[in-house]
This record gives C-alpha cells, sequence and structure tokens, in this order.
C-alpha cells in the first residue's frame, strides 16, 4: 500500500500494524515513493514448537500421583 506523507501522520498506528502483519507499506512525498515501513527483525512474533521443557522452562509432572495433603485439599 502507498499512502502521502499527510495520511501516514493521521494513520500511523494502523500503518505499522499493516507492516507487522507482512504488508508493504510505501509512504510517497509529492506523489513519489520516499520511504518504506518495515518491521524491524526482532519484531517479527515468533512461535515455538515443541514442549516446555524443550524450551527451558520447567513443566510439571501431571502423571505423578498426588500426595495426601493435596488430596485432602480436593476434597
Amino acid at each position: 500500500m502507498q499512502v502521502n506523507v499527510h495520511e501516514a501522520k493521521t494513520q500511523l498506528s494502523k500503518l505499522i500494524e499493516a507492516a507487522l502483519r507482512g504488508e508493504e507499506v510505501i509512504i510517497a512525498r509529492d506523489g513519489k515513493p520516499a520511504v518504506r515501513i518495515e518491521p524491524l527483525p526482532q519484531a517479527k512474533v515468533k512461535f515455538k514448537f515443541g514442549l516446555p521443557e524443550f524450551i527451558g522452562m520447567p513443566v510439571p509432572d501431571f502423571l505423578e500421583p498426588m500426595s495426601e495433603e493435596e488430596l485432602r485439599e480436593w476434597e
């Protein structure tokens, strides 16, 4: 998408969101493309596959039996 400078000033948040979604955002001056808005590499959302234990987070063992104290709390 291409917008003029005035529109970019009033719609900056929407333009940033569009760029983060992967859209090409060009700002034009006097009808001529002048600059491009694009996300920085660290700003892109990265999804990590796998279990939390493989990405460094402790994982509770849900298959272990509960202690007598924990069982009493559930009664």
